[in-house]
């Protein structure tokens, strides 16, 4: 099981707020910020983590679960609001399965940021 994940960003303040914004409707929120970094999670876990320094490369594609699709609306909505690029609007990707619900956004840095409920409704 992994505990934490984290990704370096160029822009610390912007990406701050991106993701905030961007996760709010998963229920993350900062939780932990230290310096330039900061630690984004549910119920108070920070279990994803960004910190200023070069953008991570190769590019990173994080995958945010979800318990309803209405959260991955959401999400997809509150990204693009915040900045993000579309990647993949909400809906099903019967080629990883019948119910794989998700939607993908570019994070300021071209990191791949994924949303996904696998609940059949």
């Amino acid at each position: 099981m992994i505990d934490h994940i984290g990704i370096d960003v160029s822009d610390y303040q912007h990406s701050k707020q991106f993701y905030a914004s961007a996760l709010a409707p998963l229920g993350y929120k900062v939780v932990a910020e230290y310096g330039e970094a900061a630690g984004l999670g549910a119920a108070g876990n920070p279990d994803f983590w960004i910190s200023q320094g070069k953008a991570t490369k190769p590019k990173v594609h994080v995958a945010f679960q979800c318990s309803k699709r209405s959260q991955v609306d959401k999400f997809y909505a509150a990204a693009l609001k915040a900045g993000g690029k579309d990647n993949g609007p909400p809906g099903i990707r019967e080629d990883y399965s019948p119910t794989y619900y998700a939607a993908f956004v570019f994070d300021p840095d071209g990191h791949n940021i994924e949303a996904v409920c696998h609940a059949p409704k």
